[in-house]
């Protein structure tokens, strides 16, 4: 029998199980409430006869939750009490995790003879290839056309490479001496600026994203949220501001880069500043700064550098340096099936992939770049990469003037951190589970 838990609570702070409901009145007032209950379809009655019985409980509750009407608006299953709607959203169930032994996460790269079994991938080429498509090349000092290339690239392929940024290459090729010299350091001294388990973003450590995974990646990571003077300290006891003088120049610099290209990309949609709540807090969007390594591999063909997932950010700009790896999924059309295709390093270009709240900002015009980085037997690749997205308290939703005249909004509002516990739990299922579809029923 379902269980309905008695607490009101905010929709946008409440923990997703399986199915959610929404109520709300015509005046866009609403609570929220979770069944604990497992099953749909022929459930849906059951279920919706006993949500209706908790609003009559919670009647008094309405009111001290609201939010904007558009919000709620799409349904998956709705039923009718009185003046109160019932809205089930069914949620994406939460795909298998798997618990890897800690000291697998960390290798010796540069010692390793051979792909051990917990880092070997049996299917790297699940999809095909492809040559002869490339990600589009932006030059940003041409004004020409220049706010058209950004719409065709970022509604086709969500990646796209940007030169004339005005971000001096000495300072690129700094930021990737530094990250080299930071994954070059011993294991031992590395793993004093590991990431702790306490759910802090910066530190040493392996993708975030290998708990999905049966196989670990062949790369190790290093994230610097806010300053990175604490982790260096610890890397570099007696000389750490050489580190921190790079990647404070290069955070100042992608900030700029960052802001320009979120108008730019804003702007290429049609939009003015006041068609978003928080465009003109654009100059306090948050970031962190993500330094890669993807040490040469003894059989490139049996390792996995990162895996295939799209980043949780508005955008991400990414400086890969001059080594192949990176490689954004190019979706179907009528010719031909989905495919890699491979973002070939020039000199002076950044790559810019459309994060996934981008794509819910733009109710789903523009798409988040489904990516992964390949290896190689001969070189080692360095990245760095400024993830940013709005504050953390700030709503992210379809801005209203992109949804068509009489149509919904494609994904309900949430917060940068909210969005980043769902995709840390539903990971490639987290954009499916805010969707909200329309089907209505008598």
């Amino acid at each position: 029998m379902p269980h309905l838990r008695t607490e009101a609570t905010k929709c946008n702070q409440a923990s997703m199980l399986v199915p959610s409901f929404i109520i709300s009145n015509p005046n866009s007032q609403y609570i929220y409430a979770e069944c604990l209950v497992k099953g749909t379809g022929e459930e849906d009655e059951e279920m919706t006869r006993r949500a209706v019985s908790f609003v009559r409980i919670y009647k008094s509750a309405r009111g001290r939750h609201r939010r904007r009407h558009n919000n709620t608006a799409n349904t998956s299953y709705a039923s009718r009490s009185s003046s109160i709607s019932i809205i089930i959203m069914p949620t994406a169930a939460q795909p298998r995790r798997y618990h890897h032994h800690a000291h697998a996460h960390f290798l010796e790269f540069h010692s390793v003879r051979a792909v051990p079994d917990s880092h070997a991938w049996p299917d790297l080429h699940d999809r095909p290839t492809s040559p002869d498509n490339a990600v589009p090349v932006v030059d940003l000092s041409s004004h020409d056309g220049l706010l058209d290339q950004l719409r065709r690239a970022c509604a086709s392929w969500g990646a796209f490479q940007v030169t004339g940024h005005g971000v001096p290459l000495g300072l690129l090729r700094s930021a990737e001496a530094a990250a080299r010299r930071l994954f070059t350091l011993p294991l031992s001294q590395k793993l004093r600026a590991a990431r702790r388990e306490d759910g802090s973003v910066g530190g040493y450590g392996a993708a975030r994203i290998s708990c999905f995974f049966p196989k670990l990646m062949w790369s190790e990571g290093f994230t610097i949220a806010g300053s990175p003077l604490d982790n260096a300290r610890e890397l570099w006891p007696g000389d750490p501001a050489a580190f921190c003088d790079v990647i404070e120049e290069y955070k100042k610099q992608m900030q700029r880069l960052a802001h320009r290209l979120t108008r730019l990309m804003l702007t290429s949609l049609g939009l003015a500043e006041g068609d978003i709540d928080w465009a003109g807090l654009i100059e306090e969007m948050s970031a962190v700064v993500q330094l890669n390594s993807y040490p040469a591999c003894p059989d490139p063909d049996r390792a996995m550098g990162l895996a295939a997932h799209t980043d949780s950010t508005l955008l991400t700009v990414l400086y890969q340096s001059n080594t192949s790896g990176l490689q954004v999924l190019h979706p179907m059309n009528q010719d031909r099936p989905s495919r890699w295709v491979t973002v070939p390093p020039i000199p002076d270009a950044l790559i810019v992939n459309v994060g996934d709240l981008f794509q819910i900002l733009s109710n789903g015009r523009y798409r988040s770049a489904v990516h992964r980085v390949i290896v190689n037997r001969t070189s080692h690749r360095v990245s760095v990469a400024y993830m940013c997205g709005p504050e953390k308290d700030a709503d992210v939703s379809p801005i209203e003037k992109l949804i068509e005249p009489g149509g919904r909004p494609l994904y309900r509002t949430v917060t940068w951190p909210e969005y980043l516990s769902l995709k840390g739990k539903l990971f490639d299922k987290a954009l499916e589970h805010i969707m909200l579809q329309e089907h209505s029923t008598g």
